[in-house]
């Protein structure tokens, strides 16, 4: 994140530039109306909670989000004062969360022995596969405190900082930073999730063998976990694509009134703001869509050999077991391509408005300090490419998304060759 006194001081430094410039044109310098708002913005402090706590859009509207995770004991931080949002050990959303996450865990140990117990019937190998599955599910929970937890320290900075970037924005701009309809697509989107979770969990009672409707009980808390956190990282990267739009378009309204060193100044430091920003979402979450990912491709790898192995058997036969497994792959497929296509959908928006607005600026009709500010922020952009990193282990893009699918191929026809070749070993 861009330090307060060196943004402070770039903006200091360009508002004595265009002081200058307009006094050695005017002998007498007369301030406009907009010069004057100008003035009294650059007084607001980021550091300021109470400012931030009134340009802080982006938390009204996802504070519902927020609550929910709390509720879910996945995400136990907290508004604990004006414009800042914070983690504590000893909070009372924390004790909470340690609360809640024990009684869940002896539900997930109860179910998760009977699914182990299978295991001593089991003869096949394909059945074993099967029955993996069913214990596969159950692993996310207890990756809570080490995802969750274990980096609500990060999550908290991340989500306090869009309160700083917002008052920097309204500095810039002249205008909030607005998210139209984000309030209630969180709203859809969450009650979605909870539906979502009981639908897939009935459809999988119903249609695999020995999945029991008790045993529910044990996969609704880790399946509308699952859920929601796909729709975390879609409300973020929404977010991210809004504000990098609002940003691109006050910029090429404000360069097409008065195209000057100070105005693009000001929105390259606020562009690397943003910038950073789109970093601290991938840097903050890296522990949890990790392991997102690979719970998607291990879950899919073993639902479509399941799938495949059943149709060698015995067929296209359309039986319970098979539409069972295609359900979970479909599942878990879809939410990997939303986690993976926002991502990418986002990344696109945060270069390309203001490069097309550098880019058509006629550089022959403009003093030097604005031809020098234009090429020092086509070089910030080109230095900071729009990427999503999860602290370096994997950039998120429709790349991930051709890889995951090679790797599954991969390991599928290494299992389809395995059984193919297994009743070759047994046969006298």
């Amino acid at each position: 994140m861009i330090a307060d006194h060196l943004f402070d001081e770039r903006i200091g430094n360009t508002l004595i530039y265009d002081m200058n410039q307009i006094q050695r044109k005017n002998s007498i310098y007369e301030k406009s109306q907009k010069d004057y708002e100008q003035e009294q913005r650059d007084q607001l402090d980021s550091q300021d909670g109470d400012v931030c706590e009134i340009h802080d859009q982006f938390y009204r509207d996802h504070k519902l989000l927020l609550v929910l995770f709390r509720a879910l004991a996945v995400m136990p931080i907290t508004r604990s004062r004006p414009g800042a949002i914070t983690f504590s050990w000893t909070s009372s959303a924390t004790i909470y969360a340690i609360c809640f996450y024990i009684l869940a865990t002896i539900v997930v140990l109860m179910v998760g022995y009977e699914r182990i117990l299978i295991f001593s019937s089991i003869r096949k190998f394909d059945d074993y596969i099967y029955a993996i599955l069913f214990i596969v599910f159950l692993i996310p929970h207890f990756w809570i405190p080490f995802v969750g937890w274990g980096v609500a320290s990060q999550v908290a900075i991340y989500k306090t900082n869009w309160g700083k970037f917002q008052v920097r924005y309204y500095r810039v701009t002249g205008k909030n930073l607005q998210f139209p309809n984000l309030k209630i697509s969180i709203v859809i989107i969450s009650v979605g999730c909870l539906l979502l979770a009981v639908g897939f969990l009935m459809s999988l009672c119903a249609l695999l063998d020995g999945f029991l409707l008790k045993h529910t009980m044990a996969y609704f808390h880790i399946i509308t976990m699952i859920n929601m956190n796909c729709a975390l990282w879609y409300i973020n990267c929404k977010a991210i694509k809004i504000a990098s739009q609002s940003l691109s378009d006050c910029f090429r309204k404000d360069v097409d009134e008065n195209c000057t060193a100070s105005v693009i100044s000001r929105y390259r430091f606020l562009w690397l703001n943003l910038s950073e920003q789109l970093q601290l979402l991938g840097n903050a979450y890296a522990r949890t869509y990790s392991t997102y990912c690979l719970f998607m491709f291990v879950n899919i790898t073993i639902a479509i050999y399941g799938g495949l192995s059943e149709i060698v058997d015995h067929g296209f036969g359309f039986s319970f077991k098979e539409m069972g497994l295609f359900v979970d792959t479909a599942y878990c497929s879809t939410l990997l391509f939303i986690f993976v296509d926002c991502s990418h959908q986002s990344t696109l928006k945060v270069a390309a408005g203001v490069q097309d607005t550098l880019l058509s600026i006629d550089v022959l009709a403009v003093d030097r300090p604005t031809q020098k500010e234009i090429d020092h922020f086509i070089q910030a952009i080109e230095m900071n490419p729009a990427v999503v990193s999860l602290k370096g282990y994997a950039d998120i893009n429709r790349e991930l998304l051709t890889s995951a699918v090679g790797m599954i191929t991969i390991y599928l026809l290494v299992l389809l060759q395995f059984k193919i070749s297994l009743p070759k070993e047994i046969t006298p």
